[in-house]
Order: structure tokens, then C-alpha cells, then sequence
């Protein structure tokens, strides 16, 4: 299981998605995957920002939005369980 300091929960096993795999540079999914462990959600609108501290107590999925410096796109989707965290692009889901 991966840690994080500063890491508000688990993010379990982690997986990463081909295209985000081909599309991304590791430094800013290893970024972003800091910041979604930390409770930063990133590019979400404030009610899905509100439903993500929501599930930190609840204990259902957390789903964060970054974009790259090269414009693409991406979401990182731990499992309620925290059992796994996927790093993925939204065309993939």
C-alpha cells in the first residue's frame, strides 16, 4: 500500500490507465496524487469538491480533476474502500 505524508486516508494499491500512462509525465501525476492525498480536489466545482470531504468521513469514493501542464486532463478515483487509487484520463472511464 503507497503512502503519502501528509495524507488525509489510504490510496491502497495504485493504478494507472495506459492512455494516462502514454499522456502524462510521472512528476506531475506523483504531484497531483499528493495533492488528491492531501484533500486538494483539484479542477472540480464546488459541490463535487463538497461531496469528496463528504466521503472522507462517509467512506465512499473520492474522484479528483487536475489538467497537466500540457493540457491534458486527468482523474485520480480512490475506491470507497481505499483499497486502490486509479489515475486515469476521462476518456477511459
Amino acid at each position: 500500500m503507497a503512502t503519502i505524508n501528509s495524507a488525509r486516508f489510504a490510496i491502497g494499491q495504485l493504478v494507472i490507465t495506459r492512455g494516462a500512462d502514454a499522456a502524462l509525465e510521472w512528476h506531475e501525476v506523483l504531484w497531483a496524487l499528493s495533492r488528491h492525498a492531501s484533500g486538494d480536489w483539484g479542477e472540480v466545482c464546488e459541490e463535487d469538491w463538497q461531496s469528496n470531504d463528504e466521503a472522507l468521513e462517509l467512506g465512499t469514493r473520492l474522484l479528483s480533476s487536475y489538467i497537466s501542464r500540457s493540457g491534458e486532463k486527468f482523474w485520480i478515483i480512490t475506491e470507497h474502500d481505499r483499497s486502490a487509487t486509479t489515475i486515469l484520463l476521462p476518456l477511459e472511464y
